[in-house]
């Protein structure tokens, strides 16, 4: 009786390209050793992939070198963007590709931080969460969705813009333009409370 051997199925790039589905996720590349060199997110996964195995020439050299390098991928389908950015962080975070090093500079997501931990808080766009006392909200794929939706609370809500100290700078320097456009409750000023503030 015949011993079956156990032969590794080729995998064929072009063939798997066409199994991609029209669904956010994200994406693993490995080299022809298994290990994972790059992983990204895609808010459709069949257009994001092909993109590498299409045309070289209008790719970054950084990219040309690392799609040569690339011997297979796998997907994970998530059910939004936001899902995917937030697997891909913790994926990177977790295997540290080479190419996500050298591509993106291990970029960092914008989030909305609540200061919390001051007595007259502020809202504001940061790109690290710390261990402050601060509400953060995030991560989110936009700057400029961020920046809109900063805008907007403080058009609703009159809080503090500035980097004033409270209590302490109570009564030093005159108030904002922010105050006298009735954007801002004085907080520098003495006219409200902490509790009021934060009601």
């Amino acid at each position: 009786m015949d011993k079956k051997q156990d032969v590794k199925k080729v995998f064929d790039i072009q063939e798997e390209l066409k199994k991609l589905p029209n669904k956010p996720g994200v994406y693993i590349m490995k080299d022809i050793n298994g290990d994972i060199i790059y992983i990204g997110k895609a808010v459709v996964l069949k257009n994001r992939v092909r993109q590498y195995f299409q045309s070289l020439s209008n790719q970054t050299p950084k990219v040309r070198a690392m799609v040569s390098h690339i011997k297979e991928f796998e997907y994970i389908v998530t059910d939004t963007e936001l899902e995917a950015l937030i697997l891909e962080c913790n994926l990177i975070k977790k295997h540290r590709p080479k190419f996500n090093i050298l591509l993106k500079d291990d970029k960092s997501y914008p989030y909305i931080k609540v200061t919390m931990n001051e007595d007259f808080p502020r809202i504001l766009m940061t790109r690290r969460i710390e261990k402050d006392g601060a509400k953060y909200f995030g991560p989110y794929t936009s700057v400029f969705a961020v920046r809109e939706t900063i805008d907007l609370v403080k058009k609703l809500f009159p809080i503090k813009t500035c980097s004033k100290v409270l209590p302490r700078d109570i009564g030093k320097g005159r108030p904002c333009l922010n105050y006298h456009i009735y954007q801002c409750l004085g907080p520098c000023q003495g006219n409200v409370s902490k509790d009021e503030y934060r009601a």
